[in-house]
């Protein structure tokens, strides 16, 4: 089912080129120095094929919840979602959006030297300015209040964000916003689904950003749960003010 996403009409806008791509499920949100749309459709509909495709052979890849084992020849991106979920203790699904963000977003960088691809709150970014995206966080009083700010250069970095009491999406947990930043937009998917998941309270902050420290190729970790936050790692947390995204 088709959700419109309003977070997205509070993003601040530059002379850089905004579109949407949609096929099926997938929804991307694209800021991009060049009008890329019938590219970006195209990397869609090639990576979706490849998940498509390995459903129809291997169904219970869209159902476990728990780490998935290839044992044959598989797609590049099957392989990122399977070691995505390994790595985060999930099952490759809860990489999906990630890794369709990320595969996509190389795919574009092919075409441009800056992109900013989102996909339902995940996102793959390379930019040569610093960037700060807003953390959504539903009810909670610091919703779009804070942001992270990112200065990684040239080097592509990713942020995912898995919610309990925002969006469609499974999650395990009660938290409002559980952010992960990591190179891989794959495994900051999953890994902010497999944090998210030990979230049943405020009083799980800690615990839970203690469990993702152990997690490798985890930069930073931001959770919010109703009114309390916690921060980990090598990221910068900057005030929101006004409308911004």
């Amino acid at each position: 089912m088709y959700q419109h996403r309003t977070y997205r009409n509070l993003i601040q806008k530059d002379n850089h080129s905004f579109f949407k791509v949609v096929v099926k499920e997938t929804d991307l949100y694209v800021h991009a120095p060049k009008h890329l749309v019938n590219i970006a459709r195209e990397l869609i509909l090639q990576y979706r094929g490849y998940i498509e495709s390995y459903i129809n052979r291997y169904p219970e890849f869209a159902k476990t919840l728990t780490p998935w084992h290839i044992t044959t020849p598989a797609p590049i991106i099957i392989q990122n979602m399977t070691a995505a979920g390994k790595n985060a203790g999930v099952g490759p699904m809860a990489a999906v959006a990630g890794a369709i963000a990320e595969h996509v977003g190389f795919g574009l960088l092919s075409h441009t030297n800056e992109v900013v691809v989102e996909n339902g709150g995940d996102i793959f970014l390379k930019t040569d300015t610093p960037v700060t995206i807003g953390i959504f966080a539903g009810k909670s009083r610091l919703s779009l209040k804070i942001g992270l700010r990112l200065a990684f250069g040239n080097m592509p970095v990713s942020v995912c964000t898995s919610s309990g009491t925002v969006g469609h999406s499974l999650s395990l947990g009660k938290a409002d916003a559980v952010c992960v930043v990591s190179a891989s937009c794959a495994f900051a998917d999953a890994a902010a689904t497999s944090i998210g998941n030990r979230i049943k309270s405020e009083a799980d902050i800690r615990k839970a950003i203690d469990f993702g420290k152990k997690m490798r190729d985890i930069m930073g970790i931001v959770v919010i749960t109703g009114d309390k936050i916690g921060v980990w790692g090598e990221i910068e947390i900057v005030p929101i003010k006004g409308k911004k995204g």
